[in-house]
């Protein structure tokens, strides 16, 4: 019998035909997919997607352009895996599409991420993985959401980690500020976003039904606006003015510890030593500033940068360190739970930056392994069964306060079956 080879080019048009046909079997593995940024293992630490040259950046690049988003992570399994990765194209909310891999994108539709290092010089070991979208095997075609799936050995099931992405095809012009609340009940502690929506390039016919408008503050996910309707259109311009749901709790500047450096203790941190084969790093206590007055200083937004000062390459050379968080608090709540909230948690509520009560010491605590660097952070309650954590408690809310927000534009034409991104803009409190 002789066998025929074909090349990866028919396989994947062979596929791609397959899938038109049973698109039931496809998404049957993703049945159980989480759509946000999750990670599923421990050992899978620091992933990190941003715009190359621009670490504090949203992940987002333009269509057509030639923007390029870095995505990598650490196993500290310290081996090599033979991990792979598919992109899933999302709903303006995050829901999975209805489109299959060749509606969306060009190339194949699971790839290899075969771009690894090792780490140099560290007491804890790791493997660095990394890799580039849009890339030689995989280029999204099509502007919306995304989803990077990571999985293990070909198994779709064995799911590693999934991260978010967006392609802007920036069509319409936004154009926004942030001010002081006009009610009283706001005017010390909230801040308030206008903008207005410009479309000279984009034919909207109803902007109620057309449009799918979101706004996160700073990297939040929990307090996210979604679904925001217009409170005047005008000839090609739809104004978001005026709305009670615009008012954001402007919260505090965030909590940071600057581990860059592992030879002297740095400002918030108490103490430094090494045991155990690695080093562990114990912040000072930290009180409540919810009567506080507040103090200005500069922060990066809750977000997080890796760095080494001894060190040449942060990606391999930057050490793994135990960082350990308490929080004086008398008694324990009994119906929710104190976060470490930040993107050194994901901004998400998850076990591994879920602080435990101390009854000894009469604190919350929590120990988290985190790659060298300087990190921004807050503290936060999760009610049992919100969704949205509360931070005044422990952080308080000025209106003086430096925040970023990210304001997102979502088109949908009556007919189609996509939410297309014709528009993204940061702004900033203070400018």
């Amino acid at each position: 019998m002789q066998i025929v080879q074909a090349s990866p080019g028919v396989l994947y048009l062979i596929c791609a035909v397959f899938m038109s046909a049973f698109p039931g079997l496809y998404a049957t593995s993703h049945n159980s997919l989480i759509f946000e940024d999750y990670v599923y293992r421990d050992n899978i630490k620091t992933v990190r997607m941003h715009a190359i040259g621009w670490e504090m950046s949203y992940p987002v690049i333009e269509l057509e352009s030639d923007d390029v988003l870095i995505f990598s992570f650490d196993d500290l399994d310290a081996d090599v895996k033979n991990y792979q990765y598919r992109i899933i194209h999302c709903n303006a909310d995050w829901t999975r599409s209805s489109l299959i891999p060749s509606d969306y994108m060009d190339g194949f539709f699971e790839n290899q991420i075969d771009n690894y290092r090792f780490s140099f010089n560290t007491f804890v070991s790791f493997t660095h993985y990394s890799l580039t979208i849009p890339n030689f095997d995989v280029s999204p075609r099509l502007p919306g959401n995304y989803i990077l799936k990571v999985y293990e050995d070909f198994d779709v099931e064995n799911v590693v980690l999934t991260r978010r992405f967006m392609i802007n095809d920036p069509v319409v012009t936004i154009q926004a500020r942030v001010h002081r609340p006009r009610q009283t009940k706001h005017y010390h502690t909230g801040q308030q976003l206008t903008f207005s929506i410009f479309h000279t390039e984009l034919n909207i016919t109803d902007p109620h039904s057309e449009l799918f408008v979101t706004v996160m503050q700073n990297g939040r996910t929990d307090n996210s606006l979604k679904g925001i309707n217009p409170m005047f259109i005008r000839s090609h311009e739809i104004v978001y003015e005026h709305d009670q749901k615009l008012i954001f709790p402007a919260g505090n500047e965030f909590r940071n510890f600057d581990t860059k450096s592992l030879r002297s203790r740095t400002e918030f941190i108490r103490n430094i030593e090494f045991s155990g084969g690695i080093n562990h790093v114990e912040l000072q206590t930290s009180d409540s500033r919810q009567y506080s007055r507040y103090f200005s200083h500069h922060d990066i937004n809750g977000r997080y940068l890796i760095r080494n000062e001894e060190g040449r390459n942060p990606s391999i050379d930057a050490d793994y360190v135990m960082v350990w968080f308490t929080l004086p608090w008398d008694v324990p709540f009994d119906n929710g739970n104190v976060y470490i909230l930040g993107q050194l948690g994901d901004w998400n509520f998850h076990q591994r930056n879920r602080m435990k009560y101390n009854y000894d010491n009469k604190a919350y605590e929590l120990g988290m392994l985190l790659k060298q660097g300087y990190y921004n952070y807050h503290f936060a309650f999760l009610e049992e069964g919100a969704s949205e954590a509360d931070i005044t408690i422990f952080e308080g809310n000025f209106f003086e306060t430096e925040n970023d927000y990210f304001i997102k534009v979502y088109h949908r034409p009556p007919g189609s079956r996509i939410d297309r991104l014709v528009g993204a803009i940061r702004v900033n409190s203070r400018n």
